[in-house]
């Protein structure tokens, strides 16, 4: 975990650090190997740790480029892309796959979450669930 990062209250940020809630909505979405998972706000990667090995193609959407520093050096593996951007002026069809579809999961921000599912919803047939 970053030692000096600061909450940004801009952001919106509100870290996950509960493992028995975090075991918890990993064993909810139960994630399986040939799955795509689009996680946005990562954070500190409190559910990235448990996704990292799990799924076939991970993309986390982070807009925070401290915490985008730091993911990319605790999650340096070949399945996991790294967006440093605002979700919401994020192109999607650039991560969406061709065929099939991608499961999103993110500790969202209050303040800007129904705009995020909004956005999401014109993706639909691209997304499994969220």
């Amino acid at each position: 975990m970053p030692e000096q990062h600061r909450h940004r209250k801009r952001f919106g940020q509100n870290f996950l650090h509960d493992t028995n809630l975090l075991h918890k909505i990993i064993h909810f979405i139960n994630p399986q190997a040939h799955e795509h998972v689009i996680e946005i706000g990562p954070g500190q990667g409190a559910l990235t740790q448990f996704l990292a090995n799990k799924v076939n193609r991970l993309d986390l959407i982070e807009i925070d480029r401290d915490l985008v520093a730091y993911l990319q050096q605790r999650f340096n593996h070949e399945n996991i892309n790294i967006h440093q951007a605002d979700v919401l002026k994020f192109n999607f069809t650039q991560i969406l796959p061709q065929t099939g579809k991608v499961r999103v999961i993110g500790n969202l921000p209050y303040n800007i979450s129904t705009p995020i599912l909004f956005k999401l919803l014109n993706h639909a047939e691209k997304i499994a669930d969220m």
